[in-house]
C-alpha cells in the first residue's frame, strides 16, 4: 500500500476538542493543556514503519521542549480489531519501550482523528496559545527508506517560532506515512 499524506488543513483553524483515555487510565482533554503556550498533537500508532522511524525524535521533542512549556500529546486512531498490535495494552508497552513521557491516547471511535482531519501516521498538528493551527505536516524530510537522518527540523522550527512569539513559515510540507486504519 502506498504511503498516505496529510490533508494540510487550513492554518488558523481552532483545535478540535477531545476527551480520550490515556494509557495510564486517566482521561485527557484539550482543556488539560490550557496553560501551555504551544500544543503539539500527533496521530500515531504502534506498528507503522513511519512512526517507528520517528519514535525517538518524538521522545527528544518532549525532552527538549517540555520545560519550555510545549505540551505534546500522541493519539492512536487505528482500528484495533483489524490491527490488534495497536491495542491500548500494546500502546502502554510501546510507550514504555520508546521512553515516551507524554500522553498517548486511544481514539477508539475515530471521531477525534476525523475532527482533526488526520490522514496518516504520523500526522502532526501544532497549535498556538489561542489553539489556532500554526503548523501541520512533516517532522522533517526523513522517511524510513530515504537515508535522510531524523532531526525533526520542520517541527522544531515551528515550535521555536511560536515560542519566540512569531508565526511559523507557512511553506509547510505534508507528513507522509501509513494511512489511518479506519473502521469499516
Amino acid at each position: 500500500m502506498p504511503p498516505a499524506s496529510s490533508n494540510m488543513v487550513p492554518l488558523g483553524v481552532p483545535a478540535p476538542d477531545f476527551n480520550l483515555p490515556n494509557i495510564d487510565g486517566s482521561m485527557v482533554s484539550l482543556s488539560d493543556f490550557a496553560s501551555s503556550p504551544v500544543l503539539l498533537v500527533t496521530f500515531v500508532c504502534n506498528h507503522c514503519p513511519f512512526v517507528v522511524h520517528v519514535k525517538d525524535e518524538l521522545r527528544k521533542l518532549y525532552d527538549d521542549y517540555h520545560a519550555k512549556g510545549v505540551a505534546i500529546v500522541a493519539i492512536n486512531p487505528n482500528d484495533v480489531d483489524a490491527y490488534p498490535e495497536d491495542s491500548p495494552e500494546n500502546m502502554r508497552q510501546k510507550a514504555r519501550d520508546w521512553g515516551w513521557k507524554f500522553p498517548y491516547l486511544f481514539d477508539e471511535s475515530q471521531q477525534v482523528a476525523k475532527a482533526y482531519k488526520a490522514a496518516c501516521t504520523p500526522d502532526t498538528f501544532i497549535y498556538d496559545a489561542q489553539r489556532k493551527l500554526a503548523y501541520r505536516g512533516q517532522l522533517d524530510e526523513s522517511r524510513p527508506t530515504n537515508g535522510v537522518p531524523v532531526t525533526g527540523k520542520d517541527v522544531r522550527r515551528a515550535l521555536d517560532a511560536l515560542l519566540a512569539g512569531e508565526k511559523p513559515d507557512e511553506n509547510q510540507q505534508p507528513s507522509m506515512g501509513c494511512s489511518i486504519k479506519w473502521k469499516p
